[in-house]
Parts: C-alpha cells; sequence; structure tokens
C-alpha cells in the first residue's frame, strides 16, 4: 500500500493551500517562519514543499530532502530556490506564473500615481497638522508618456490601465512584435529612445544577465529631466547608488520601489529621500491574488503527487514516464539549441521553425518544441517554462512550425532551429554524439562543437591572424581556453568560432576582443 503523501507549507500562505491538500487526501502541516536550520532538520520527511518568497530553498535544504519530489512557489519569481539542484537530484519546480499579473500591475499604476501627486509626502504632512497645500503639486499623467521596459503578462496590464488614464505608452521588449505591439495598443521602441521620451518609467522584466542593472547612470544620463521611475518587478534591474544620484541632482524626480536589491530591505540608501516612495515587496499582496496562487500551486503539487501530472514545471516537460527516458537526452540537445538562438538574437522573433529528423522524428516532439521555445524565450520573459512556452508564443504572434521526418540524413538524429526575426534569419543545428548534444551547424556554416556552461560567439572574417590575437587578449587577462572551434563558408569569407573559457569575460575584455580586425560580432553565452 503506498502511503499518503505528506506536504509541507513552509511560508504564510493562504488557508486554501492546506484546504485543497487535504481534501485531496494529502497529510500537510503549516509551519512558517522556520529557520534555515529547522528547514533542514525536518524537510526529509516530506514529499512536497510549498513556498512563497520567504524561504530560501537552497542546496543544503535540497541535500536533505531525502523524500522531496516536488517544490511549488505560489507565485512568479523563483529566486529564493535553488532550481538546478533541484533538477539535479530529479525534483520538479512548479510556479504559478499568471496568478498575480492583475495585482502587481495594479500595484505598480497605484506607485506611479503616488509619485504624480506626492500623496506619501502630502499625507504625512497633513497628519502632522500642518496644512502645506502649496507645497504639493502635483502633476497630470494625462498626456505623458509612460515607458514599459517589459511588456509581458504584467506590462501589457500596465499598459492597458495607463491607456485607461490616458497616457502615451511606449514599450522596450525585444521579444514584442509589432503586430502584438498594435494590438496592445503601445508604440514598440528600442531601449535609448524610451528613455528620452518616457516621464514615467515603470519596469516589469525579470532580473537576468540581460537585464540587470538596466537603469543605471549611462541611462539616467538619456532621460528626460524630471522623469519618475517605478519598479515593481525585481530590485537588480536598477543599480540604486546611480539612482539616489539622480534623485540628488533632480534629473529624477521621482521614484516608486516595491522591490529592493537585498530584501528585506530594512535598511537602504534611499529610504528617507524626500523624493522617494517605498512599500515592502507588496506587488502580489492582494487577498484575492494570494488565494489564487495558494489554490493554484496546491492543485498542481497535488495532481503531481497523486497521479504524475506536471502543469507549470520550470524543469519538466509534461511527459509520460515511458516517453521521458527517450526523450531525456534531447530534451539538453533542444535546451541548448534554443538557448543558443534566444542569447544570438536581440530582434523580436517572428517565426520559429524546428525540424527533427530521424531517431528524434519518431518521438514526441511536442515537449522538445516546448523545451526549445522555453530556452528561447526565457532571457527576457518572467514565468515561462516548456509547458506554457507554446501558449505563450502564439499570444505574442509568434509562429511555430514543426517539421518531423523519420528518415536519416547525414546524421542519424538531427534537431534544426531556425529564427526569423525583424531584421534577420538564424539557423543552427545539432545531434547527438554518445547521448552528448553537439552543434553541427550555425548560419549554414558546418560546425563541431560541445557547448560549455561559458562560451564566446564570434563572427568574423575569415583572415589570417585573429584565432592569436584572440587567444592573447584572453591570456592577458587571465582567461583560460577551454576548447575552440572553428568553421568557414569558404576560404576568405564568413566564419564562425565558439570558445569554451573557464569562468566568463569581462565587459573590458569583450571590448578589447570587439576591436579586433576582422570580428563584426562577439556574444558570450551560458548554458
Amino acid at each position: 500500500m503506498n502511503k499518503m503523501p505528506k506536504v509541507l507549507i513552509s511560508d504564510k500562505m493562504s488557508p486554501l493551500a492546506a484546504k485543497c491538500f487535504e481534501t485531496r487526501g494529502i497529510k500537510v502541516e503549516v509551519k512558517p517562519g522556520m529557520s534555515p536550520e529547522e528547514l533542514i532538520a525536518c524537510i526529509g520527511e516530506y514529499d512536497g514543499l510549498a513556498v512563497r518568497s520567504a524561504t530560501k530553498v537552497t542546496a543544503e535544504v535540497f541535500e536533505a530532502a531525502e523524500s522531496l519530489k516536488v517544490v511549488g512557489r505560489a507565485g512568479i519569481g523563483v529566486d529564493n530556490i535553488d532550481c538546478e539542484t533541484a533538477t539535479n537530484k530529479g525534483i520538479v519546480i512548479m510556479n504559478t506564473p499568471f496568478g498575480n499579473s492583475i495585482t502587481t500591475a495594479e500595484h505598480a499604476i497605484s506607485l506611479m500615481l503616488a509619485l504624480a501627486r506626492q500623496i506619501p509626502a502630502a499625507n504625512a504632512s497633513t497628519h502632522a497638522g500642518k496644512w502645506e497645500k502649496s507645497k504639493f503639486v502635483g502633476i497630470e499623467l494625462m498626456g505623458k508618456t509612460l515607458g514599459i521596459i517589459g511588456c509581458g503578462n504584467i506590462g501589457a496590464v500596465v499598459a492597458d490601465r495607463a491607456q485607461g488614464l490616458k497616457m502615451k505608452v511606449a514599450a522596450y521588449d525585444p521579444y514584442l512584435s509589432p503586430e502584438l505591439a498594435k494590438d496592445l495598443g503601445v508604440d514598440k521602441v528600442e531601449l535609448d529612445e524610451l528613455f528620452t521620451r518616457a516621464d514615467f518609467i515603470s519596469l516589469h522584466t525579470p532580473l537576468t544577465d540581460a537585464t540587470r542593472d538596466i537603469i543605471n547612470a549611462d541611462a539616467i544620463a538619456k532621460m528626460k529631466d524630471g522623469v519618475n521611475i517605478i519598479n515593481c518587478a525585481r530590485g537588480g534591474l536598477i543599480v540604486e547608488t546611480d539612482l539616489k544620484d539622480g534623485l540628488d541632482s533632480g534629473r529624477v524626480a521621482g521614484a516608486a520601489l516595491d522591490v529592493f536589491a537585498e530584501e528585506p530591505a530594512t535598511e537602504n540608501l534611499l529610504f528617507g529621500h524626500p523624493a522617494m516612495v517605498v512599500t515592502p515587496h507588496l506587488g502580489a499582496s492582494t487577498t484575492e491574488a494570494q488565494e489564487k496562487v495558494a489554490e493554484q500551486v496546491a492543485e498542481q503539487m497535488a495532481d503531481y503527487l497523486l497521479s504524475g501530472a506536471i502543469t507549470n514545471a520550470l524543469n519538466m516537460p509534461s511527459v509520460s514516464a515511458e516517453e521521458a527516458a527517450r526523450l531525456k537526452p534531447y530534451m539538453k540537445l533542444s535546451e541548448q539549441l534554443g538557448s543558443f538562438a534566444g542569447q544570438a538574437t536581440n530582434s523580436a522573433v517572428k517565426q520559429v521553425a524546428i525540424s527533427y529528423e530521424g531517431v528524434c522524428g519518431e518521438l514526441n516532439c511536442k515537449p522538445l518544441t516546448g523545451v526549445v521555445l522555453q530556452a528561447l524565450l526565457s532571457p527576457l520573459m518572467e514565468g515561462i517554462n516548456m509547458v506554457n512556452a507554446p501558449t505563450i508564443a502564439k499570444e505574442r504572434d509568434i509562429t511555430v512550425k514543426e517539421v518531423r521526418s523519420d528518415k536519416a540524413g547525414a546524421y542519424q538524429s538531427l534537431i534544426s532551429v531556425e529564427l526569423v526575426t525583424e531584421t534577420q534569419t538564424r539557423s543552427i543545428c545539432g545531434t547527438l554524439f554518445n547521448e552528448e548534444p553537439r552543434v553541427v551547424e550555425i548560419k549554414g556554416i558546418t560546425m563541431d562543437a560541445k557547448l560549455g556552461a561559458n562560451m564566446l560567439y564570434i563572427t568574423n572574417h575569415d583572415k589570417p591572424g585573429l584565432i592569436g590575437n584572440v587567444g592573447s587578449i584572453l591570456a592577458k587577462a587571465g582567461v583560460n581556453i577551454a576548447t575552440f572551434q572553428l568553421g568557414r563558408a569558404e576560404e576568405g569569407g564568413d566564419a564562425i568560432a565558439l570558445i569554451e573559457i573557464d569562468g566568463t569575460a569581462s565587459p573590458e575584455v569583450l571590448g578589447e576582443l570587439a576591436k579586433v580586425e576582422h570580428i563584426m560580432q562577439i556574444i558570450p553565452m551560458r548554458f
């Protein structure tokens, strides 16, 4: 007889979550506020762990989790969960990517209104018995331009609400197609144009290598005098010292932050600044949102624990147990191909064509397509996974074509990914050698490369001296080359270099490499 699954809820959560588990026949214990040591001491007896943002599910927690099968995050962000360790241990990570969209968007609009009319300062002044009517002269939102950085689930709602206030909306989002931008009624612009046009800037992008510190001194210097900045996304998107300098100089008229680089933020250099409005990460904190995500995560976890069904998983496909074993090596290959294409692309994707040839063409390719899309779109999109990636691609007017053939060509199995963007067409092909992924073609140029954790992707003209110059610059900077793979279309023509390095190359090193004669483009990549 199978024992009844047991779940721990380690954060404050709507009682609906516990009720849902109990209704499904799952034993549940609610223990919010445990120390890391207490969590590690008890986690071994649970099959599932339901959390919000307070619990830090570290590698140490996973190492002690002898029976753990699934971690469910009631919300979007999984910054507090070591997803890599979870994946290595075969533990499913689930989230609820759509439950907080309305609530977070409404909070961003509230903060924008608070800035425009100086409501917090006026409230404090009036409570103090002062009647400083002339001191708090605000500005109207009607006719002003709101610049939205990241126009996904939340950003799209913010755009809609801002338009209801008769604001103009400009959006920066490399994955926003012109067609979807038109449907949303927003003006799709490049980042620098957004900075120069916007009266208010609101951030709604995940924290990635591409978006970290996106608001810095250089960005602020490009903004309008008197700009207002709102952040309800992630604290690491803003360099807080640079923001303070902007506020002190008056370049930035005001800022409203719900998130901070370090949380809980009991101290911060921005606290007390007269032009600041701050809240303690309340973006998702409404009764409706908390009930919704709590019930959703409990239902998803119960489905998995009782029947093996997987919904909104960040690290597992929706496949049966029988299919999973055959698909596993192709999953890794698909992820690498999609990730490579995504990191090499900086304009809106209009079409993705994925072909499966040979042995892999005989398999259930839907999960593989989901993995490609997830890896392709994840750099600038939060809450996306292999399950919901096809739906999100459709919502963004990205045409996805899937072609299967059981006829093998030069390789026993071959997966090809072709992207059509607003400006170019890109392609990459890969296969398996002894169950290990290998890139065998990029942009029609034959390669034979294994992708490591840190790669440099270089496009260049095939001219003498390039390898030596690149090697010298990396050596001088103390960056060790692990592998160096080359390919070219023809002698003296277009060429590609894929360099695996130990560690990462600094911006200064990348700048030096970009100056090397005959190098057209260099992109650092992580896998």
